[in-house]
């Protein structure tokens, strides 16, 4: 991968005022960071600022909201998008996870504050506050209804909550530690949890019991993921008949990344093994790109790409910075990944630059959900 591009988090401000200047630089692996800046050179009939880079640097394009950057001597760059729209009042401290529900309408997060809150998506206005969960809540995700979200705690609960009256209509009660993360199977009337005591379950929503422990793995799960697998796959057999309670559950893959630096996939029906691999560092998230191609980030920088078919060697390890790698998704023909240094790129195959969202000022960037169509 090239070598990274940085900007100053608040540039489309900056270079909005005549003379007014933004520093950019380019780390390349094991050699020097170079130093650049921007600079207004006044502002167009359009609207859009006329910008200069210093040497070493191109402006290939700019508008309002994005500016295209090169760096030719190290082979970099990156095209980077100012956010059209901030919320600033929805939460006091740093958001720890947050969600999009399908029709884009709705956003639901969960805080460092204690709290979680479902606002309206085009404009930040409050809609509801979900109280119940003693303690922090690590992750919240919208049913793909819209209109129910789940939720896991450290206070080892997960919950199911109406967007519409903030009612908790389901508790499930059976893990011995904080839930990190969750998964819900196709429209929902399943949903898998992994956890600090190291136990992923799956969940009968109707009936608001645990339907098994699908992995006892000795280690905190700190990301889960559900994905369809490839005909080409062995999930294995199930050794007891599933309970009729299991919906969606065949031909499924559970991918587990874990603390103790394994990456686990297992058939979610036959709860058989289908891959144990070892990188780097702890695995703190993980995604599907397809029936047979994942994703995986650790906490030292690396992102794994590895095919389920042969996973001993990766496809690719790409590694911007040894920032920890905190969100995963995949994103058309590429995926979205956020780091704890506040970077948040894109990364397409037909693009010959990287994408990246700026406006978080070095901190950590937690979670990063698709909106809606």
């Amino acid at each position: 991968m090239a070598a990274p591009l940085r900007i100053q988090s608040d540039w489309a401000q900056a270079l909005r005022k005549d003379e007014g200047e933004a520093w950019l630089s380019c780390h390349p692996p094991g050699k020097p960071t170079l130093y650049g800046s921007l600079t207004c050179q006044g502002i167009g009939l359009d609207g859009i600022p006329e910008v200069t880079a210093s040497e070493g640097f191109i402006v290939n394009e700019i508008n309002k909201k994005s500016i295209h950057i090169s760096c030719p001597e190290e082979n970099a760059s990156s095209k980077f998008l100012a956010p059209y729209t901030t919320f600033s009042r929805i939460h006091s401290k740093s958001i720890t996870c947050l969600d999009i529900s399908s029709g884009g309408g709705l956003g639901v997060s969960s805080s460092a504050d204690g709290s979680m809150k479902i606002w309206q998506a085009s404009n930040g206005e409050l809609r509801r506050v979900l109280e119940g969960h003693v303690s922090d809540v690590n992750c919240c995700r919208f049913f793909p209804s819209g209109l129910v979200v789940l939720s896991g705690g450290m206070d080892a609960q997960l919950k199911i909550w109406s967007a519409e009256d903030a009612s908790c209509v389901v508790t499930f009660k059976g893990h011995k530690g904080g839930i990190l993360d969750t998964a819900i199977v196709d429209r929902g009337r399943n949903v898998v949890s992994g956890s600090r005591d190291g136990t992923a379950r799956l969940w009968d929503c109707g009936r608001s019991a645990c339907l098994g422990v699908i992995a006892d793995c000795g280690s905190s799960i700190n990301g889960v993921a559900v994905g369809a697998a490839d005909n080409s796959i062995n999930l294995g057999s199930p050794e007891q008949m599933p309970s009729e309670r299991e919906v969606g559950t065949e031909s499924k893959m559970l991918l587990l990344a874990r603390e103790d630096k394994k990456l686990q996939c297992l058939g979610l029906q036959s709860r058989q093994p289908v891959f144990l691999f070892v990188g780097s560092d702890a695995f703190n998230c993980c995604t599907f790109l397809s029936g047979f191609l994942l994703l995986a980030g650790t906490q030292d920088g690396n992102i794994y790409q590895l095919d389920v078919r042969s996973p001993r060697v990766p496809v690719q390890v790409i590694h911007r910075s040894g920032a920890p790698v905190l969100s995963l998704l995949s994103f058309r023909d590429g995926f979205i990944a956020s780091q704890g240094d506040g970077s948040c790129f894109i990364v397409q195959q037909d693009l010959d630059y990287l994408m990246e969202l700026t406006g978080a000022d070095c901190d950590p960037v937690y979670k990063v959900p698709e909106t809606g169509p």
